[in-house]
């Protein structure tokens, strides 16, 4: 098989493995206000491993849009970023090419959504293994993997306005 410079490869969803999403909220050290907060990462079971899962979530990333590192995209300002995320009856799914995820969200968050419409999404690069679901994370366990500075400086950061159903 020969390949052609510049050829575009397909994503491969099972190199990223399995993606989970956890919803939070905190107040907003600007306006003191609750900003609901969604994580998404893998677990790293995808099929060439940890490293492979992280690479294929910095690739996928890449293919939709959304930089690595500490500098946030505001998908309302963002002209064809493919990333929707829906809320309906107290669930929360995130949508991009190639996969979706969803999680069932507190009302805490659902009522900070209410307030701003848009919630943060962190997408995680490194794999997560320990918290897989069914697995409870602690605020402590959240709180320490999204505080670290390895994480976040490798993650993608965007301000994602919410979807819901007309009925």
């Amino acid at each position: 098989m020969t390949s052609t410079p510049g050829a575009v490869r397909a994503f491969r969803p099972a190199r990223l493995g399995t993606l989970v999403v956890i919803a939070w909220s905190g107040e907003h050290p600007d306006d003191e206000r609750d900003m609901p907060f969604l994580l998404a990462y893998a677990l790293g079971d995808g099929d060439a491993g940890p490293e492979g899962t992280e690479a294929a979530t910095r690739r996928l990333l890449e293919d939709v849009g959304l930089p690595v590192g500490a500098e946030y995209v505001d998908a309302a300002e963002s002209a064809g970023l493919p990333l929707t995320l829906l809320v309906e009856a107290g669930q929360a799914v995130l949508t991009m090419p190639h996969l979706s995820a969803q999680c069932t969200v507190p009302p805490e968050w659902l009522a900070a959504v209410r307030d701003r419409g848009h919630v943060y999404v962190i997408f995680a690069t490194r794999p997560w293994p320990d918290a897989a679901p069914g697995s409870p994370v602690t605020e402590d366990r959240l709180r320490a993997f999204v505080g670290d500075e390895a994480v976040l400086s490798t993650a993608a950061h965007c301000l994602l306005p919410v979807r819901q159903l007309r009925g």
